[in-house]
């Protein structure tokens, strides 16, 4: 019985670690003027579209202090965006 215990318990991490591990497949890197600042940040994911949300909320997000200037932030037009994968 106690075997089994543990066996089940490294087939349950096992599954948590795997799963929580996606496979990136693309990869950008956003940069953003906002509020006289540029900062660039890289972001990745499955598709390309979440590897550029990605980027574009990690340089939100030491840029803005409120609701309103985060939102602004993220539909603010990316300076440059380069991206691969996909």
């Amino acid at each position: 019985m106690k075997w089994a215990v543990i066996v089940g318990a490294l087939l349950f991490i096992g599954y948590v670690v795997y799963g929580t591990i996606a496979p990136v497949q693309a990869q950008c890197e956003v940069c953003l003027e906002f509020q006289g600042q540029l900062v660039c940040r890289t972001g990745a994911g499955q598709t390309l579209e979440a590897a550029q949300v990605a980027a574009q909320e990690s340089a939100c997000g030491g840029n803005v202090s409120g609701m309103s200037e985060s939102i602004a932030c993220r539909n603010a037009e990316p300076v440059r965006m380069e991206c691969t994968g996909g």
